[in-house]
């Protein structure tokens, strides 16, 4: 399956409608985004059960903005809507691979319940205000 190009309107609902999501966020200014292009490429055609995105940051820079991209390249890979990793730079293709495997080998379960203890915990919570 080719990259799709996506954007502002579409971001969300390709997260949530499928399975496994990987976003390339890119520039075509940016050497290590256009080395990384066709490694990625590479891989969407290698992996039909993969949505394999693409973020162009200079068009789509609220976008960009909204998911904190600060380093170009950054892939993220999101797993029944939850963004399960974030790394900025460009992989090689092993890793790429790698980040693949791990993504479809997550237990979704134990994810949710990990998220959901870290929120329950935070420190920075307001303080509960009782009657």
């Amino acid at each position: 399956m080719p990259t799709l190009d996506l954007t502002a309107g579409d971001f969300e609902k390709t997260v949530l409608e499928n399975d496994i999501v990987l976003v390339d966020f890119w520039a075509s200014w940016c050497g290590p985004c256009r080395s990384f292009a066709p490694t990625y490429e590479k891989a969407s055609q290698s992996h039909s059960d993969v949505v394999f995105g693409k973020v162009d940051t200079e068009a789509e820079q609220a976008l960009a903005a909204a998911a904190s991209i600060t380093s170009i390249p950054t892939l993220m890979a999101f797993r029944e809507g939850v963004l399960v990793f974030s790394q900025p730079g460009a992989l090689p293709a092993p890793a790429l691979e790698q980040v693949i495997g791990a993504v479809r080998g997550l237990d979704m379960d134990e994810v949710r319940s990990q998220i959901a203890a870290q929120s329950g915990q935070g420190a920075g919570d307001p303080p509960s205000t009782q009657g």
